[in-house]
């Protein structure tokens, strides 16, 4: 697959990210793309392979040789996996996700568990959303009431990513110590304990594992509970200022893609006598796509660099990154799908994968209008 590695010469990136791309290009061309057939069983098995060739090191901090979690490389990661195949995406950003709040505040006992996620052993899962909640987490309703062992669950989660699949959920509940976000904890929940069920395989337009959990006097010990009571908020912000910069990151190689695919096609294709990138509004469609492609790659790194290199917060880098990019793949994806004519629709086609997959993440880790309330608010 033609790529463009300019943006690897920038000044946001250092040797070893360079090193990291070219062992993962050459990596995602053995392997991907998966059949979606089963997507449960292509989930574990590209998670079992991931772990196995030593991506999935990224996706959590190690227990033994204790750092940070290096954002820079998460994005690379993800652009190129969403080059090849998208569930490859889903499959590694969930890991990191469901395994953040853990890297960031989990205790020593609780970090043992990541020796299993990054070896691609166990799935993990990120346990934020209420059936009535969905952004405004602040709003949160799902209960975690005291016990004599520690606290007892009740409630409902839905959309949950690798829900039905994953061996332990990062659970998010209110604990009451204050109103709205300062009353909430989270809690890492093993997906066998009693109470504990799926209610719903969620089944959506680009098929990702996701279910609706239900949570029926959930019984879990105080060393269950991640960082401090009432903390849950803080935990849940932490994880998306690292993993928020990775979503846009995920658009950005799916509209590397279209951009590729769109070339080819204006290249083979005769109209009029002529190839189909002879047309000026062809042209101006691919510099259009060339143009806002590089914008939001400046806006994705230098999100990722600023907080590898120490930005306590950059939720505003973030959602401006998350945001562009994902709204600019939304439109490069299309306008390479106009490109394709009628073929762009016909089910199979790579880009009518991507017209597919893109529109969630404009949605998830914070829909594009919260992103524009998070900038309007950092103004």
């Amino acid at each position: 697959m033609q790529r463009d590695t300019s943006f690897l010469g920038w000044p946001f990136f250092e040797d070893q990210h360079r090193h990291l791309a070219e062992r993962l290009e050459i990596w995602a061309q053995q392997y991907l793309p998966v059949a979606h057939t089963d997507v449960d069983q292509a989930c574990v098995q590209l998670v079992a392979q991931m772990g196995q060739d030593g991506w999935l090191k990224h996706t959590a901090i190690d227990p033994e040789a204790p750092g940070s979690l290096d954002v820079r490389s998460l994005c690379l990661i993800r652009e190129t996996l969403a080059r090849y195949d998208a569930l490859a995406d889903f499959a590694f950003a969930m890991q990191g996700l469901g395994t953040g709040a853990i890297s960031l505040f989990g205790s020593a006992q609780q970090q043992q568990w990541l020796k299993r996620t990054r070896a691609g052993k166990a799935l993990a899962a990120f346990a934020l959303t209420d059936p009535e909640s969905g952004s405004d987490v602040a709003n949160l309703k799902m209960t975690a009431t005291t016990s004599q062992s520690g606290y007892v669950l009740n409630g409902e989660k839905t959309w949950i990513s690798n829900g039905g699949i994953a061996e332990r959920y990062v659970v998010f509940a209110r604990t009451g110590e204050a109103p709205g976000a300062k009353g909430l904890s989270a809690f890492l929940v093993p997906a066998n304990r009693a109470g504990l069920s799926v209610t719903e395989r969620i089944h959506t337009m680009a098929p990702h594992p996701l279910a609706r959990l239900q949570f029926d006097q959930v019984e879990v010990s105080q060393d269950e509970l991640l960082g401090k009571p009432g903390e849950g908020f803080k935990i849940a912000m932490a994880v998306l200022d690292v993993f928020r910069s990775t979503v846009g990151a995920a658009a950005l190689g799916m509209a590397r893609r279209a951009l590729h695919e769109a070339l080819e096609r204006s290249q083979s294709r005769q109209l009029f006598g002529k190839p189909l990138n002879d047309l000026q509004m062809v042209q101006g469609h691919l510099a259009d796509m060339a143009l806002d492609i590089d914008a939001a790659a400046l806006l994705i790194y230098r999100a990722a660099w600023s907080k590898d290199m120490g930005a306590a917060r950059v939720s505003r880098e973030a959602a401006m990154a998350k945001l562009y990019a994902t709204e600019m793949a939304q439109t490069t994806i299309d306008k390479a799908l106009q490109i394709f004519g009628g073929e762009g629709v016909r089910s199979g086609n790579t880009v009518e994968g991507l017209y597919r997959e893109i529109r969630a993440l404009r949605i998830y880790e914070g829909a594009s209008d919260v992103q524009k309330i998070i900038i309007a608010k950092h103004l």
